[in-house]
């Protein structure tokens, strides 16, 4: 086979599959919209999803989309359905059925047990409306019928491409829906390369008493000795009703000590740096590091939202390298 006629095959059925998703595209009606608001409206259920072959494989996926934004789900396997694993489905619960044919033996155990309990309810995924999967179901979607890319049109391919992306859609639809956004995200993705972008300051910031807070009144030689306990090297000064006022660096205090002789007995609010550099305590860390970046500055103090300018923490940029953000 030549090298030219391989590159065609290839590119052929990924022209199958773009033809798939624009028919799956055009499909996209009420009850797709049914679909998205029957999940949404279940305040208490779970979303459990199942299929045989490929549309299981495809219902896994499914399931981990939906569970990681924002919408509890889990697979159930229709063979051990039928073995016991029924008893996962309970009222209230939403059950997903895929199936090309919408007739797999497999599913008719699931179908017939969710048929017999008015609070659940059964969303079938199926292209044949004719199915005893699209008749029993309580929102049916009607995939289009698709040409799959293989010979003989009997390998599924093109077809669980469109069921994936149509998993993809419902998803990310609901997604939006319930407003959940990137903090949400974070709380159920701990770990991973995710994760890490998504860290905020309030993740990494120092509070407490490892914070280096001041009185602005205090003189430069007790300055000079909190700041070497903190080795955090800068100072956040303070105002009597708890304000922010300014900082100052270790970077400064040098500077200080060159230019004044008798630089000790010195009050600290005539020589701190006014008007801090502030980030939110919600701000991601990469972007408090590009802050940082910008202002060629190594910390920043850090406030609870833009209208109060009481410090509650304060984030160095060591703190945000150490946690592999860049």
């Amino acid at each position: 086979m030549r090298k030219n006629n391989i590159q065609k095959i290839g590119k052929d059925v990924i022209q199958f599959e773009i033809n798939a998703l624009k028919n799956l595209k055009s499909n996209i009606n009420s009850s797709f919209s049914k679909v998205v608001k029957l999940i949404l409206n279940s305040k208490q259920g779970k979303v459990i999803i199942s299929g045989v072959g490929k549309s299981g494989i495809i219902a896994r996926k499914w399931a981990a989309t939906f569970s990681s934004t924002g919408t509890p789900s889990f697979f159930l396997d229709a063979t051990n359905a039928s073995h016991g694993d029924l008893g996962q489905i309970t009222s209230g619960d939403i059950v997903i059925l895929i199936s090309n044919s919408g007739q797999s033996n497999e599913l008719k155990n699931i179908i017939q047990y969710s048929s017999r309990n008015k609070y659940i309810k059964l969303i079938g995924i199926t292209s044949k409306k004719d199915s005893v999967l699209y008749k029993n179901s309580d929102v049916g979607f009607l995939m289009p019928l698709i040409k799959e890319a293989g010979p003989e049109n009997i390998v599924p391919t093109s077809s669980t491409s469109a069921q994936l992306a149509l998993g993809d859609s419902i998803a990310i639809a609901c997604m939006k829906y319930k407003n959940f956004t990137k903090l949400d995200f974070k709380k159920i993705h701990p770990s991973g390369t995710l994760s890490i972008k998504l860290k905020t300051v309030s993740d990494l910031m120092v509070t407490g008493k490892k914070l280096p807070v001041v009185n602005e009144k205090i003189k430069m030689k007790k300055a000079l000795n909190i700041i070497n306990n903190k080795k955090l090297g800068v100072l956040i000064i303070r105002k009597k009703n708890g304000d922010t006022s300014g900082i100052i660096t270790d970077g400064d205090l040098k500077r200080i000590a060159q230019k004044y002789s008798n630089f000790e007995h010195l009050n600290l609010i005539k020589v701190m740096k006014k008007n801090p550099v502030t980030v939110n305590k919600d701000t991601l860390a990469a972007s408090a590091l590009s802050i940082m970046n910008s202002k060629n500055i190594t910390c920043l103090c850090v406030h609870k939202n833009k209208k109060i300018k009481k410090t509650i923490g304060l984030i160095h940029m060591h703190d945000i390298l150490r946690s592999n953000i860049n």
